[in-house]
């Protein structure tokens, strides 16, 4: 059902977007993206019994999650009258590859189309991005589409919010990525590619909180995808009623898109801020379950030339960070079109970088990587959310004839 967007501002708060749209199942909905209880009510509605029902269950997920099976003729340990009525009434249909990029370093980008059945008004795209390296393979996985804050230096945030995904449409992603690179249960090397998954596409993930938490333990299962949750890492903004609530409920590991040390500058590079400011934040972070040396919390700090760059920053940064298990990813910042900021000067990186160093805490500067694709960090929008219904119908009919 679509609704009028609106923006509320209030006693000094960021201006936040409401969604354009709430999720419309199709006819038959796909079942990834349920939890095993959800499983067995499905099967009951198509009238297995319920005896039968923990077996069934057991053996949808291993098809699902652990084979990546794409039909239900495909999971023949299954009766065929039971795929039969399943294929009646579900799909395991994951989002679409519209468009795939390779960067010069190897990083892929899909923009990715959501199932939405014939109603293309609904065909809504994100993007997600698979960055390879040499002792590991990450995915950045999206939450929404477009995003819910303002985030001045981010290209996400430019674009309007016009969903929540659904945790079918999360875990659809590691499920896409797992299909193009062939990386199933099957694979010849049984060497994994993709090996960890962070929160960081388009989105804040805690302003999606009950879907992005059953998609992610569905995604750390041991029985299907199997991502341990300790290469699981959840990147906020700075929600804070809801930092504790993920330590609790998801447990994996916690990044903040921190990017300021005083609250007048990250009101305008985080307007969030406004709502939860630092010190809120940083004791959120302070009572994060599960907080240890061996789990720490990441500050992600992009680096912005002449703005938050000066080794003032860095010296009240390390200040602020006291008693919190932590490092700090410095992230050169990756321009986009439009952007009134540019990345600080390599030299400052390093200073401001051995300065943190130097006082005990881990800080690595981020290798920039897709970003001749707009693949890398705060780089993400999915242009597509501007066309008008017959464009979108005209690049579907493209799409199905490659």
């Amino acid at each position: 059902m679509t609704v009028q967007s609106t923006d509320t501002i209030a006693a000094g708060h960021p201006l936040e977007k409401t969604p354009l749209e709430t999720y419309v199942p199709p006819a038959r909905p796909s079942l990834i993206g349920l939890s095993r209880s959800e499983l067995a009510d499905r099967l009951g509605e198509i009238g297995v019994a319920p005896a039968q029902r923990k077996m069934r269950v057991q053996q949808l997920w291993h098809w699902i999650y652990f084979r990546g099976a794409k039909s239900f003729d495909e999971m023949t340990s299954i009766s065929k009258d039971i795929r039969a009525e399943l294929a009646k009434h579900f799909t395991v249909d994951r989002p679409e590859v519209v468009a795939e990029q390779i960067s010069n370093d190897g990083t892929r980008k899909w923009l990715l189309r959501l199932p939405s059945g014939d109603n293309v008004e609904r065909a809504h795209e994100v993007e997600c991005v698979y960055i390879p390296e040499t002792d590991r393979g990450t995915l950045c996985v999206s939450s929404q589409v477009g995003c819910t804050l303002n985030c001045s230096f981010c290209h996400t945030g430019t674009q309007r919010l016009v969903r929540n995904l659904t945790a079918g449409e999360i875990v659809g992603q590691v499920m896409v990525a797992r299909d193009r690179l062939n990386d199933w249960a099957d694979r010849e090397n049984g060497t994994r590619l993709v090996t960890n998954i962070v929160m960081m596409g388009m989105g804040e993930p805690l302003y999606n909180f009950d879907a992005v938490r059953d998609a992610l333990l569905i995604v750390g299962d041991n029985e299907g995808i199997g991502i341990s949750r300790r290469r699981i890492t959840l990147s906020t903004s700075g929600v804070v009623p809801n930092i504790v609530r993920a330590g609790d409920e998801i447990g994996v590991m916690l990044a903040i898109s921190l990017h300021a040390v005083r609250d007048e500058l990250r009101n305008e590079l985080v307007p969030l801020n406004r709502k939860y400011p630092i010190a809120e934040l940083l004791q959120a972070c302070r009572d994060y379950p599960g907080a240890s040396n061996a789990r720490r919390i990441t500050f992600e700090y992009v680096m912005l030339k002449g703005v938050n760059d000066s080794l003032d920053d860095a010296k009240l940064l390390v200040k602020m960070l006291n008693g919190i298990h932590a490092k700090i990813n410095l992230i050169p910042f990756n321009p986009w079109p439009g952007t009134a900021y540019e990345c600080s000067d390599w030299d400052q990186i390093e200073k401001f970088s051995e300065y943190i160093f130097n006082a005990g805490y881990s800080s690595p500067v981020r290798t920039p990587r897709g970003r001749d694709i707009l693949a890398a960090c705060g780089q993400l929008k999915s242009e597509t959310e501007k066309l008008s219904v017959r464009e979108r119908q005209a690049l579907r009919a493209m799409a199905m004839t490659d």
